[in-house]
């Protein structure tokens, strides 16, 4: 892999071939992902990967809770339009966090958890690089939570922390790049100007 080619070149895909992946991909995905740092080398995630029917019941659990939303009139954002974009995709990966460990003090247990979202979210984006350099197309989902509760009894992990998912097929797109703002107007740089740290090292 050339990474910053993989960085750059990276999509979000929403139109994916039928074609499915052959299992060993997917596990080789899987080993990749496994090497995303986590904090305190916890490790907290649980991957849970659905393929054929399984994968269309996901869909239909997420359009279920799209028509209740409806119904209850409230607003299910994007989840419409994700599941259309899933319904050609071949596999979907679903994230779990378990690492909610009893005897954690109330009052650190957000930060517990935020900590421990930080490094499923690190094994998501090193889940998407992967697939980028094997030739997939990959989307993440967060619209899955809409149905967060039904997805968790459905697949046994009513203990666990739901985070989000993540289909996998080959693009039957190529999308450009999306906008993005430039690092220089996101940033702030504390410490010596560059001409100073220029000149300490001359003098060195």
């Amino acid at each position: 892999m050339n990474t910053p080619e993989a960085i750059r070149g990276r999509r979000s895909i929403r139109r994916f071939s039928p074609r499915p992946i052959p299992r060993e991909q997917i596990e080789t995905l899987l080993d990749l992902t496994v090497q995303a740092p986590s904090a305190k080398n916890a490790q907290p995630w649980r991957f849970v990967v659905l393929e054929g029917e399984a994968h269309q019941e996901l869909i239909r659990l997420m359009r279920s809770a799209v028509a209740e939303f409806r119904k209850r009139g409230l607003d299910a954002g994007s989840c419409e339009g994700t599941c259309n974009a899933m319904s050609k995709a071949s596999v979907t990966i679903i994230f779990f966090d378990v690492m909610m460990p009893a005897g954690i003090p109330q009052e650190a247990f957000d930060d517990y958890h935020f900590v421990m979202l930080q490094s499923i979210g690190g094994a998501i984006q090193t889940l998407l690089l992967a697939a980028h350099d094997m030739g997939l197309g990959s989307l993440w989902i967060c619209d899955v939570l809409y149905a967060g509760d039904a997805v968790k009894a459905w697949l046994g992990h009513e203990s666990d922390v739901l985070v989000a998912a993540v289909t996998l097929g080959y693009a039957d797109e190529s999308p450009g790049p999306r906008p993005r703002m430039p690092w220089r107007d996101v940033t702030e740089w504390r410490g010596p100007s560059p001409e100073e740290s220029l000149g300490r090292y001359d003098s060195a």
